[in-house]
């Protein structure tokens, strides 16, 4: 038996955070985040891992492939945030984007709760969904 089996066997595999028995939020294979952590290379490969998700989720609208890079950003960055179902929500800016209602599309993303939730990053999401241009 290896070590990293020794270890997969005594500490398990998790994929969803939990508490270990010393109270420390743990992931994978023993994992201590409170102490630990991650690294920036991690972070980075479990980023890449999610931006391939989201843009997969992203295509199964049809017409995600037609708007400009800004636009699908903008949309890539709401399903991340939001999850797909929850974006899935967001029924007049979606029917506004789909019809190329870009001014539309974006008054409607002011009228959500998300707005308001996210800070600045609503009002540059909602600017760039109007002009297609990044602020």
């Amino acid at each position: 038996m290896t070590f990293k089996e020794l270890l997969i066997k005594h500490e398990a595999l998790r994929l969803k955070p939990y508490r270990c028995p010393a109270g420390k939020l743990t992931i994978g294979v023993g994992r201590n985040l409170q102490d630990r952590g991650i690294s920036k290379e991690e972070a980075m490969f479990m980023l890449d891992n999610d931006i391939e998700q989201t843009l997969r989720e992203c295509r199964s609208f049809p017409w995600f492939e037609r708007l400009d890079n800004v636009r699908q950003a903008v949309v890539a960055s709401m399903v991340f945030n939001l999850g797909l179902s929850r974006f899935e929500k967001f029924k007049k800016t979606i029917a506004a984007i789909e019809s190329g209602n870009y001014a539309k599309a974006a008054a409607e993303m002011v009228l959500s709760d998300w707005f308001i939730q996210v800070g600045n990053r609503g009002p540059e999401l909602v600017e760039m969904m109007r002009t297609g241009r990044v602020q």
